[in-house]
């Protein structure tokens, strides 16, 4: 038979004796130590004060915070009741809302709230006629063929509003608009909606460019 050589490695360290635990029952536990991170913690002083506002980060609330019961209040909590409210037709804007039919036995608006709601819609101003108070809008284009073109866009624009302004394309470069609502012989909500609509229509395209001097 041939002689095995065997190689000693000795370590400049020794290993720990292997530790013995008591007999188990065949349960197995992972066991994970973890040392603590000792970080320094940043305080901040008020000038001049010479008091501590605290550290930065989580905090406990104060007794007044508490008694006000303001974690009942938060988002997260399984008691807040939260509701989405949806905004009401006052809420929004002239150019969203949508016409209403009018009763003949409705009076017209009065010249007070006709101006307050003329500050409402851009470019029109109040005509006070015998007829009634009516909307008035003028519109200085680029040339006859701008101006057919944006009556094209004013009808795309109240069309679904069953409420239309009286449009005049006048030569050679002009587009007059009014508008009133007749059965009443003066002016409704129902006019400065569609007046908000046709604000909301392009016409930098159709408007004469500004010279640019040298």
């Amino acid at each position: 038979m041939g002689t095995t050589a065997t190689t000693t490695t000795r370590f400049p360290f020794s290993l720990p004796p292997p530790k013995s635990y008591p007999p188990h029952n065949h349960h197995h536990f992972k066991v994970s130590i973890l040392t603590p991170i000792i970080t320094p913690t940043l305080r901040l002083q008020a000038m001049g004060a010479g008091d501590k506002l605290g550290e930065f980060g989580a905090r406990d609330p104060f007794p007044a915070e508490i008694e006000s019961g303001f974690a009942e209040k938060v988002l997260g909590n399984v008691n807040t009741e939260h509701k989405i409210l949806i905004p009401t037709v006052s809420a929004l804007s002239l150019s969203q809302q949508e016409c209403t039919p009018i009763s003949p036995l409705q009076d017209p608006m009065s010249k007070d709230d006709a101006q307050k709601l003329l500050k409402k819609v851009l470019g029109w101003r109040l005509l006070d006629e015998e007829g009634g108070l009516k909307l008035q809008c003028l519109w200085k284009l680029r040339d006859f063929k701008c101006g057919f073109e944006l009556v094209n866009r004013i009808y795309k624009a109240t069309e679904s509003c069953g409420h239309f302004p009286n449009v005049h394309l006048e030569q050679p470069n002009q587009v007059r608009a009014e508008l009133w609502t007749a059965s009443l012989g003066g002016l409704s909500l129902n006019d400065f909606i569609v007046a908000a609509k046709i604000d909301e229509i392009k016409t930098s395209d159709l408007v004469p460019k500004k010279r640019v001097w040298a």
